[in-house]
């Protein structure tokens, strides 16, 4: 995952709407095939079932009392995503999909994240700890898709296509965020560095692991690991996803 190209950063005399709309429907499908080849090679991730199949994981390893949650409804449909911020299937994946779903299915769905971020991501913990800092300042949300939305900025290596290893000047961009956000900054900066945060997302990579994620992302709904199964592209990911929440929503 750590050498991806990523499009959107690549210089071209086109508009940058247009090479937006372009990664979108069409690079977003390398992206997420990379990404299900992956998991699908990892632990305990074959199944018949469209969501997952066989014996659903534990509710209380997916979701702790403090996990952090981006919609809450009453307890029907529960989705939980295990997540790296700097993974760029994770943000194809947000840019396709769960950003529009959380929106779409806003008050019907509870959505809960879950940090794992991966060793070949160096980026990927000081963004958790960012995220798990302003969540202590009830920002979790804000800085969430303030991550995600401003990717490029701080994820990716100048040349655009490799991840950043400048962690200088990502803890730099996410101070910027939590100002924008009205954190208070120097809580902002104990929080991130504190143990209760690194326990938390400690925390999270163990439930991770005892519920067999090995990559990310990794998305369970009601207890089932959501099966990618032969998807390839970004409206077969759609249907299959929705389908799934739908079907779970009518039970």
């Amino acid at each position: 995952m750590s050498k991806n190209k990523n499009p959107v950063t690549q210089k071209s005399g086109l508009s940058t709407n247009i090479i937006l709309t372009i990664v979108v429907v069409v690079v977003a499908v390398v992206v997420i095939g990379g990404v299900l080849l992956f998991n699908r090679g990892g632990a305990d991730n074959t199944s018949s079932g469209s969501s997952g199949g066989g014996n659903a994981v534990a509710a209380e390893i997916l979701r702790k009392p403090d996990s952090n949650v981006l919609t809450s409804a009453p307890d029907r449909v529960t989705v939980v995503e295990f997540l790296d911020y700097q993974c760029p299937a994770c943000h194809t994946y947000y840019s396709v999909l769960t950003k529009q779903v959380e929106k779409d299915y806003a008050g019907k769905i509870t959505f809960v994240v879950r940090n794992f971020p991966l060793s070949m991501h160096p980026l990927a913990r000081p963004a958790a700890q960012a995220a798990e800092a302003a969540a202590l300042q009830g920002k979790f949300n804000e800085m969430y898709h303030a991550l995600y939305d401003n990717y490029d900025a701080w994820a990716l290596a100048a040349d655009g296509q490799n991840v950043s290893t400048d962690e200088a000047k990502a803890r730099g961009l996410f101070d910027q965020y939590a100002q924008q956000m009205g954190l208070d900054l120097d809580k902002f900066h104990q929080d991130m560095n504190s143990p209760q945060v690194n326990a938390k997302i400690d925390a999270d990579v163990a439930d991770g692991n005892k519920a067999g994620v090995s990559g990310t992302p990794t998305i369970f709904i009601n207890g089932k690991q959501f099966d990618q199964g032969n998807i390839e592209t970004v409206e077969q990911l759609n249907n299959a996803f929705r389908g799934e929440l739908d079907k779970e929503l009518v039970k």
